[in-house]
């Protein structure tokens, strides 16, 4: 009956006209997309895509890049906390041991808070999600704040899990929901289900409140549960790609081992046949400069003449590696690490480009989703803890937590006039100095208070510092300099 219906919609669509993308002619009979929600379709592919990108960031270099400058950009040093507590030493007291807990927060003692960030950026990428469980500590464990932070891998969570509990609450791809569709649990495999060195009993799962697990990802649909791997839409052509080099290479390669074949019409043996490593006993002969072959009747010598992989290898490479550079969402040159034909005009436009999409990923998944939510639950365990003495702090919570995250700041091409730019914006009043510095990662108040000491220091010490070159210089010399930088000459230099 559906098919039915289907099949009148298509022939009403084709006489009335309209959407060509939605008629069924000759072009687009065979374009029969999937209707399934994105759920059904990770349900159905996701542990494969996971796995496929893995197994690329393992092995191949352009997918390992990638990630890399995507962690490195979106990460860096670390995107950190600025408390918007009003006192300036209670503020510098919850900075201080803010920055003594980030030592002790992995659980597994590898990195600190920011490689964990950095970690998280990685994961998210390659598997479209990671999860981090609070890991609450002894008081006599010796952390300053007894609290830790475990990553668990996307694949901790079955996507096969579907089922209705006792109580009435609805398990989907592995996260319980109640009855008005809230988090309340995630059931993780207590063993990874490709750890063969883990003894752990496979299957086995171990129900986690939502409420001490923070689920970092990036959702593409409206309703999605799960995520999906950024490599999804270029893992084909980086694959097939990176068949095709191997290819090549191994083409180039035996091409070059054979130098010439002797020809003839007798089955005889018409040299000594060399040793050979191998079983086949392949007839072959060393070569000297100079040497003369002798040769028996009808025997003749035809030289190597390999083909080349012509004028096509490299725009064909570099138009494979165009379309995964946009199926990733990171630049050319990136990706390859291809400098030549970047130039400073389109460099700028596609760093500037590429910045508006991090700082878009870093405001909506890793502060929104994993650095407020370590923020919230630190403070509330420092108090709890007595690390920190914080007045009525049940009931001025929200104004206590309140923080500024400050991503790492942006590196420009010619950092002396982006400077100028910013102090002329600074002293016309479209920017403040709070604003500047938060651009660069810096927290105002701790840059000001630095300054301040410097200069104390310098006054005790009789020292003096920061005199302007420029001053030493006649007025216009200073000026002519600028003008022969940015002369058309200097700038081709």
């Amino acid at each position: 009956m559906l098919a039915t219906i289907s099949r009148w919609r298509r022939r009403v669509g084709a006489l009335i006209g309209g959407f060509e993308a939605g008629q069924s002619g000759r072009r687009l009979k065979h374009f029969q997309p999937s209707r399934a929600h994105l759920n059904t379709l990770i349900a159905a592919a996701g542990a494969d895509i996971t796995a496929r990108a893995r197994w690329l960031v393992r092995n191949n270099g352009y997918a390992a890049n990638a990630i890399e400058s995507w962690a490195g950009n979106v990460v860096g040093a670390g995107i950190k906390p600025s408390s918007l507590i009003p006192e300036p030493g209670l503020k510098a007291k919850v900075q201080r041991l803010w920055l003594d807990w980030t030592d002790d927060s992995d659980a597994e003692g590898f990195t600190d808070f920011y490689g964990q960030q950095r970690r998280a950026a990685r994961e998210v990428f390659i598997a479209g999600e990671v999860f981090f469980r609070f890991r609450p500590r002894r008081s006599d464990d010796g952390l300053v704040v007894p609290l830790q932070l475990q990553m668990i891998p996307s694949e901790m969570l079955p996507l096969s899990r579907n089922e209705t509990t006792a109580g009435g609450n609805v398990i989907r791809q592995g996260i319980e929901f109640d009855r008005i569709g809230r988090r309340v649990a995630y059931h993780f495999l207590r063993r990874h289900p490709g750890d063969v060195t883990d003894r752990g009993l496979a299957g086995e799962t171990a129900r986690v409140p939502a409420s001490e697990v923070i689920h970092v990802i990036d959702p593409v649909d409206a309703g999605q549960l799960r995520g999906v791997s950024r490599f999804a839409p270029g893992i084909v052509k980086l694959f097939l790609l990176d068949q095709y080099d191997d290819a090549e290479l191994d083409r180039k390669k035996v091409a070059a081992m054979h130098a010439l074949f002797i020809t003839t019409p007798a089955p005889g043996e018409p040299f000594d046949t060399a040793e050979s490593d191998g079983d086949g006993g392949e007839r072959t002969m060393d070569l000297q400069p100079g040497q003369i072959v002798m040769l028996e009747p009808g025997e003749e010598i035809q030289t190597s003449a390999p083909a080349d992989s012509g004028q096509t290898y490299e725009p064909f490479q570099y138009r494979t590696l165009l379309q995964v550079s946009a199926a990733l969402g990171i630049p050319y040159a990136y990706l390859s690490n291809d400098m030549l034909k970047a130039n400073y005009s389109n460099s700028r436009l596609a760093l500037l480009e590429f910045r508006r999409r991090i700082e878009a990923y870093q405001h909506a998944v890793i502060v929104w989703q994993l650095c407020r939510r370590v923020w919230a639950r630190w403070m509330d365990m420092a108090v709890l803890a007595n690390a920190l003495d914080l007045a009525d702090y049940e009931r001025r919570r929200r104004e206590y937590i309140g923080c500024d995250w400050l991503p790492p700041k942006w590196d420009w091409v010619d950092p002396l006039k982006d400077a100028r730019a910013e102090i002329e914006q600074i002293d016309a009043g479209l920017k403040s100095r709070s604003q500047a510095l938060a651009e660069r990662g810096y927290d105002a108040d701790q840059v000001d208070a630095e300054i301040a000491a410097d200069k104390a220091r310098e006054q005790k010490l009789g020292l003096q510092f920061g005199a302007s070159k420029n001053a030493e210089l006649p007025p216009g010399d200073a000026a002519e300099d600028d003008q022969e930088k940015d002369s058309p000459a200097a700038q081709a230099a």
